[in-house]
C-alpha cells in the first residue's frame, strides 16, 4: 500500500476471514486462486484448495506482484498463530524445516504414520470449517494450561495465548489483557493444538515474545 491506496482484501484473521486492513504481518500464504487479476479483488470465493498454506514474506529473492498474477492469492498473517488459528499450515516448499517439524509433531500427538501433506490438509479442512463457517471448537481444558501460540474466542473477539497471558488480535496489532471474558471456545484446529502441545513452536509477533507482565 503507498500513495494513499486503500488496502487490498488480503489480510487474515484469526477467524479466518480475508479483510482489507493496513496491518503488517509476519508471514505470506494461500489457500489457491480467489481474486481477479484485472481488478485485485476478490472473488465470491474464499479457497479453491484444502491445502491452506503459511509460507516465508521473503524466498531466495524471488518477486510477486500482490494480487498481480492467476497463480494464487497472496494473502497476509499477522504472526503464525494468526495463520494456524484461521487453519493454515506451514508449507513443504518454503518453510521445509518448520513443515517437517509439524508434521513430526503431528505425528507424536497422533500416534501413527507421519501423514503426508494431503491427509493433513484433509483433517484441518474438517477442523477448520462448519458449512462454509468458522468451526470453533471447545477448549480441552482451562485456558491457563493452553500452549503459547494457541487462539481462543472470547466475546466475538480473538486471544492468542503467550507467555499464559492472553492478547487480544486487532487491526493495530496485539493489545495485552489482564483478563478475558469467559471464552466460547478455540479457535486454533484441534489438530494444530494438538502439533503445538506435541513440540511445534509457531513464530509469534515480537510484541508477544517480547511482552514482559
Amino acid at each position: 500500500m503507498s500513495g494513499g491506496q486503500s488496502p487490498l482484501q488480503n489480510r487474515v484473521t484469526p477467524f479466518g476471514d480475508v479483510v482489507a486492513i493496513a496491518q503488517r504481518g509476519l508471514f505470506i500464504g494461500n489457500r489457491g486462486i480467489i481474486h481477479d487479476p484485472a481488478t485485485k479483488t476478490l472473488t465470491g470465493r474464499r479457497w479453491t484448495t484444502k491445502a491452506w498454506l503459511v509460507c516465508l514474506l521473503e524466498y531466495k529473492g524471488r518477486h510477486r506482484e500482490v494480487m498481480g498474477g492467476r497463480r494464487w492469492t497472496e494473502l497476509f498473517f499477522l504472526d503464525e498463530a494468526v495463520a494456524l488459528a484461521a487453519g493454515h499450515r506451514p508449507c513443504f516448499f518454503c518453510r521445509r524445516r518448520d513443515a517437517e517439524t509439524f508434521r513430526a509433531a503431528w505425528k507424536n500427538a497422533r500416534g501413527g504414520k507421519a501423514p503426508l501433506a494431503p491427509e493433513m490438509d484433509a483433517v484441518l479442512h474438517q477442523d477448520r470449517l462448519n458449512r462454509g463457517l468458522k468451526r470453533i471448537h471447545p477448549i480441552p481444558g482451562p485456558v491457563g494450561e493452553l500452549p503459547d501460540g494457541a487462539v481462543i474466542a472470547a466475546a466475538g473477539q480473538a486471544y492468542t495465548i503467550a507467555h499464559g497471558w492472553p492478547f487480544r488480535w486487532t487491526e493495530q496489532g496485539y493489545q495485552a489483557a489482564r483478563q478475558i471474558p469467559h471464552a466460547d471456545g478455540l479457535l486454533t484446529p484441534p489438530s494444530t493444538l494438538l502439533a503445538i502441545g506435541a513440540g511445534y513452536r509457531p513464530a509469534l509477533n515480537p510484541d508477544l515474545e517480547n511482552s514482559h507482565f
